[in-house]
């Protein structure tokens, strides 16, 4: 006579059998990565702190040295000024985001004047402002304020280019999950590896336009080269599908939550979007410049405010990024290829 199984046995077979070990494994992990994600993004915005803002001070011979003294041991570092020769050259440094402000001291008035770019970020500018305004205060002195490289009429606060990259990071990690998902994580070999990488260039190319297209001609958000934006976005693209390809080669599918972890978790919090980087927590304020989304971030707010200016040290890290994980990618599929025959991917 067989035995037919409990009510209660027969559950927890069923459950098994529906969740895998493999499966319980990945959710975990999803948990885990869930809880990085809050606590990134908590983080790194839940107080933020105006830390060294590079400001030029323009002031009279005699007194320029004691004002940046003064303005260099404000309580808690706010700002990391530095004597500059004259407006023009104040001016000049910021568009060349060498500097994020200037101070130009009246010697004739008691009114100064505070030179800001609402083009990094409408909280950078106001943080400095803040700043700058309770120092003048304390010495009996008012401030008014010129931002000399205003964000756009359609770029609220600055943060169309925050989202623009992060709209070009989603799309490179999602189109090398598809592939994974449609042909299996890992390539079988180099060949195929090479075809994955082509597919996500093409896709970088015409996502790279698009967004473009989307942020400046149709919406109006950021001014600036299209073309210039059009390379950034294609570049952005395929680094962080480079970066997703290299992962799952070397984890399967686990590559694609390691990806996320990178370009997600810890990039778009510290990418100085919605708190540029001297407000940010000095985790995510060193991290931040050598990731995807914050390379980007600083590039297209470059493209858009400041005439392409310092674009070299972004777009290192971006190609370096794009040629690691083609060479991870390559590289991981010719290990594969001699330790296994050719399959599916």
């Amino acid at each position: 006579m067989v035995s037919t199984p409990s009510g209660g046995t027969r559950f927890l077979q069923e459950t098994r059998e529906a969740v895998t070990g493999r499966a319980a494994l990945l959710v975990i992990g999803a948990l885990v990565l869930q809880l990085a994600f809050i606590t990134s993004y908590i983080g790194a915005f839940h107080s933020p702190k105006p830390k060294e803002i590079p400001i030029g001070v323009v002031a009279p011979r005699q007194i320029t040295g004691s004002l940046v003294d003064k303005l260099a041991a404000l309580p808690g570092d706010p700002l990391d000024p530095h004597a500059v020769r004259d407006e023009a050259a104040a001016l000049r440094r910021i568009r060349e985001r060498d500097l994020d402000a200037a101070l130009i001291v009246d010697p004739r008035g008691s009114t100064d004047t505070l030179l800001v770019a609402g083009g990094s970020g409408a909280s950078l500018a106001q943080a400095t402002e803040a700043v700058v305004a309770r120092a003048e205060k304390a010495e009996g002195r008012t401030l008014k304020v010129v931002d000399v490289n205003p964000a756009a009429a359609g770029d609220a606060r600055g943060l169309s280019s925050f989202y623009l990259v992060v709209g070009w990071c989603v799309g490179g990690y999602l189109c090398a999950a598809i592939l994974a998902v449609s042909a299996g994580a890992r390539p079988a070999n180099p060949h195929r590896a090479v075809i994955r990488l082509g597919a996500v260039a093409v896709y970088a190319i015409v996502a790279g336009l698009l967004g473009a297209v989307i942020a400046g001609p149709v919406l109006g958000a950021l001014p600036g080269s299209i073309l210039g934006l059009w390379g950034l976005g294609a570049l952005v693209v395929f680094a962080v599908g480079a970066l997703t390809l290299a992962f799952q080669g070397l984890a399967g599918i686990v590559g694609i939550g390691l990806a996320i972890a990178v370009v997600v978790v810890l990039g778009n919090p510290s990418a100085g979007g919605a708190y540029p980087y001297p407000l940010l927590p000095p985790f995510w304020r060193a991290i931040g410049p050598a990731l995807p989304p914050g390379a980007g971030t600083w590039s297209a707010r470059s493209i858009a405010y400041f005439h392409g200016n310092a674009l070299t040290c972004p777009l290192l890290v971006l190609s370096a990024w794009a040629a690691v994980g083609a060479a991870v990618t390559l590289g991981s599929a010719a290990r594969r290829a001699r330790g296994r025959p050719a399959g599916p991917g």
